[in-house]
């Protein structure tokens, strides 16, 4: 074998051996979600079948789960808290991450490291000052207590995110608005924000998936189904008996529940991968 032939096949190999790691991953990722949508097809005395293919297709579990009233509440309030966090943390970080990104004062470095270390805490470790934070406002078993306590987790690592990548914008775009009379408001609205819609996108959505998957803080803010989200709910889901788990209406509200995350993320991706690489280089 000629050294030609010898490279090409070593290349052939690399490429073999790329594409099967590729596949294991994404089976390992997809592997999950396409259980829970076979789980949910399946008939009751089907239910713990192994194969992985349902002899019997059944849309049951799905209309249970519709059914029930307080699986219809916990949906909407996902939405809205979720929504609501994303916008709101967008919004803050927006008009944080303009000064510590285009000046420098002392101290900055210490906000962007303070906000950095919040992102290493537990959950658990900020729990008993979230609940007194709650009760002195008096909103527990409220929405606005719940979107409060997702900030707390959203903001941290999307003002670092967002500072970044305000920090790869060229200044001379700045100076010439300047010059032109843009307020600091205008520049940030008008100039910043079309180039940063990538960044928005990304920020915004990664933003938008922690809230709507948080369960401990929905535990512990919440108490009635009109309040909790759909983790909560998911997790007090109950059968006809206190002795019975309703496997097949799990997995059905799983992938309800899991479907419109896949959705955006394939309606944004070219916007969150562009958004992901928009603070690699620096203008």
């Amino acid at each position: 074998m000629d050294n030609k032939s010898l490279w090409k096949y070593k290349r052939w190999v690399k490429k073999a051996i790329f594409c099967g790691i590729c596949f294991v991953v994404a089976s390992c990722c997809i592997f999950p979600f396409y259980w829970a949508v076979v789980s949910s097809l399946r008939e009751r005395a089907e239910l713990f079948s192994t194969e992985l293919f349902p002899s019997h297709i059944t849309m049951e579990n799905y209309r249970h789960v519709f059914e029930d009233a307080s699986f219809g509440a916990s949906l909407w309030n996902s939405v809205a808290v979720a929504t609501m966090t994303a916008l709101l943390t967008l919004a803050v970080c927006l008009l944080a991450a303009y000064p510590l990104a285009r000046h420098r004062f002392t101290g900055r470095k210490r906000v962007l490291m303070i906000a950095l270390s919040v992102t290493m805490l537990p959950h658990v470790a900020v729990l008993s000052g979230l609940f007194e934070m709650i009760r002195f406002f008096d909103i527990y078993n409220e929405k606005s207590a719940l979107i409060l306590a997702y900030m707390i987790i959203t903001i941290p690592l999307t003002l670092w995110a967002m500072t970044n990548f305000m920090n790869s914008i060229p200044k001379d775009l700045e100076e010439a608005a300047i010059m032109d009379g843009a307020t600091r408001f205008v520049i940030l609205t008008k100039i910043f924000m079309p180039i940063l819609k990538p960044a928005v996108v990304t920020t915004g959505l990664l933003a938008f998936i922690a809230a709507w998957n948080e369960f401990l803080f929905a535990l512990t803010f919440t108490l009635t189904n009109q309040a909790r989200t759909v983790p909560v709910s998911l997790a007090l889901f109950s059968g006809a008996s206190q002795h019975e788990l309703p496997y097949g209406q799990i997995m059905a509200a799983s992938v309800v529940v899991t479907l419109p995350l896949v959705l955006l993320v394939l309606v944004f991706q070219r916007r969150i991968i562009s958004g992901l690489t928009a603070g690699s280089i620096k203008g």
